[in-house]
């Protein structure tokens, strides 16, 4: 069960509104969100309602404002809770084409640097055989972010990414 309060105001003030659960649309809960407070779970928040546009990963802690969660702006229309994974273990295969073409890429570990570590960026599809992952559209975790669940996702666009263009993967950790 998780627990995140979003507020009108930055430094936690004006309206608020706390979530439990998944939400598909929290404009009627709020009109702008510049404050968030993560009081348990892992949670994606996204600037569109229906889990679409801007995505942003936040775990347990304190966002007295957006710039903090990485956000672009004051708005905040859907959140996800994202389930504890009990298991160990996070697998997940890359491609470089979509349609799993191209040579494939096993990832077990967070990556800091794909374009380091294994020539390219580009991943045009992918299997998450365990575990939840983030995808970063920049090296070092930065720049816009995408959750990819457990399941298959022949193109980018199927995980959220407007291009193939991958900077880093980190694993969704309990």
């Amino acid at each position: 069960m998780g627990k995140i309060i979003f507020y009108e105001d930055r430094s936690f003030l004006g309206r608020s509104y706390e979530c439990a659960g998944e939400c598909s649309d929290l404009h009627s809960h709020f009109s702008r969100c510049n404050s968030i407070r993560v009081d348990s779970g892992d949670w994606m928040v996204y600037e569109r309602p229906g889990y679409s546009g801007y995505q942003y990963f936040l775990k347990k802690g304190d966002y007295p404002d957006y710039h903090r969660w990485m956000g672009f702006n004051d708005c905040v229309r859907s959140c996800r809770l994202i389930p504890t994974q009990h298991q160990s273990s996070h697998r997940l295969t890359i491609y470089e084409r979509p349609e799993f073409g191209g040579r494939p890429t096993e990832l077990t570990d967070d990556c800091a640097s794909l374009s380091e570590r294994f020539r390219s960026g580009d991943v045009h599809s992918c299997n998450v055989r365990d575990g939840n992952w983030i995808f970063y559209e920049h090296p070092n975790y930065r720049g816009r972010q995408y959750l990819v669940r457990p399941g298959e996702y022949r193109r980018s666009g199927e995980w959220g990414g407007a291009s193939s263009r991958v900077g880093s993967i980190r694993r969704v950790a309990a």
